[in-house]
C-alpha cells in the first residue's frame, strides 16, 4: 500500500457501489475485488490521444482532464484521481480522491505490446536527441546530461521501477521511456525559458509531440505488461 500512496497524506475512493461516502484505499481495493476486479490497468491520456481508455465519453473526459486513470479488469469500473493540497502554510500535504465510474468493457485505446513499445522507443530516443540538437536548445548538452545523471542517481538509490513479478523487459522499457520523457521535458522547458520566438517554440513542440506520445505509450505498455495474458 505504501508503494501506491507514496508520500501523499490521504487516498480515498468515492462512488464505489454500495458506499454512500468516500472510503479508504484499503477498503476500496477489497470492495473492488469482491465486485469481480482481478487487475488494474494504467491509462495516460492526453488531448487528442485517449491512451489506455475504452469509454464511455464521461469517463474519458474526466480521465483526460486528470491526464491519468486506472481501468479495472474483470468488472466495468474505472478510477480517476483528483489531487488537492490541504493544510496550513509550511505544512501542506497532498490528498487524493479517486472517483469510481462505470467504463465500457472494450480493448484499451492505442496500447502497444511490450515488444512494439521497445522497438518504437529506440527510434524515439534517437529522434529526441536529434530534435534537441537540430533546434539548437541552448545548453541542451550539459543540461540534458546533468538531468539524466540525476535520474540515474535516483534509480541507483534502490528505487524499484516496477513491482516484483514484472518481466525484465518491462523494467527496461519503462526506464527507457522515462529517459525519453525526460529529454522531451528538457527541450520544452528550455523553449519556455530561452530566448526563442513563438514560431521556434511551435516548431519544437510539433517535432517533440510524436516522441512524447511514444514515451507515454511505452510507459503504459510497461505498467500493463503484467496483464498481457489476461483474458
Amino acid at each position: 500500500m505504501l508503494a501506491i500512496v507514496g508520500e501523499d497524506a490521504v487516498h480515498r475512493v468515492e462512488g464505489l457501489p454500495g458506499e454512500t461516502a468516500p472510503v479508504g484505499l484499503t477498503l476500496a481495493l477489497g470492495r473492488l475485488r469482491a465486485l469481480g476486479v482481478r487487475g488494474l490497468r494504467l491509462a495516460l491520456p492526453a488531448p487528442g490521444h485517449p491512451l489506455g481508455l475504452s469509454g464511455p465519453p464521461e469517463f474519458n473526459a474526466r480521465a483526460l482532464d486528470a491526464r491519468e486513470a486506472v481501468v479495472c479488469h474483470g468488472a466495468a469500473f474505472g478510477l480517476v484521481p483528483e489531487v488537492s493540497e490541504a493544510g496550513p502554510s509550511g505544512d501542506v500535504h497532498v490528498e487524493v480522491v479517486w472517483h469510481c465510474l462505470a467504463v465500457r468493457e472494450a480493448p484499451p485505446a492505442d496500447v502497444p505490446s511490450l515488444g512494439e513499445a521497445e522497438r518504437e522507443l529506440a527510434e524515439a530516443l534517437r529522434e529526441a536527441t536529434a530534435v534537441l540538437s537540430r533546434l539548437d536548445v541552448a545548453g541542451a548538452g550539459p543540461v540534458a546530461e546533468a538531468a539524466i545523471e540525476a535520474y540515474r542517481a535516483r534509480a541507483e538509490r534502490g528505487r524499484e521501477v516496477l513491482a516484483p513479478g514484472y518481466p525484465p523487459r518491462a523494467v527496461r522499457v519503462l526506464e527507457l521511456a522515462q529517459r525519453v520523457s525526460l529529454l522531451v521535458s528538457l527541450a520544452q522547458e528550455r523553449g519556455e525559458g530561452g530566448a526563442v520566438s513563438a514560431s521556434e517554440m511551435a516548431a519544437r513542440g510539433e517535432a517533440l509531440r510524436p516522441v512524447e506520445r511514444t514515451a507515454r505509450r511505452a510507459q503504459v505498455a510497461a505498467y500493463n505488461s503484467v496483464g498481457e495474458t489476461w483474458g
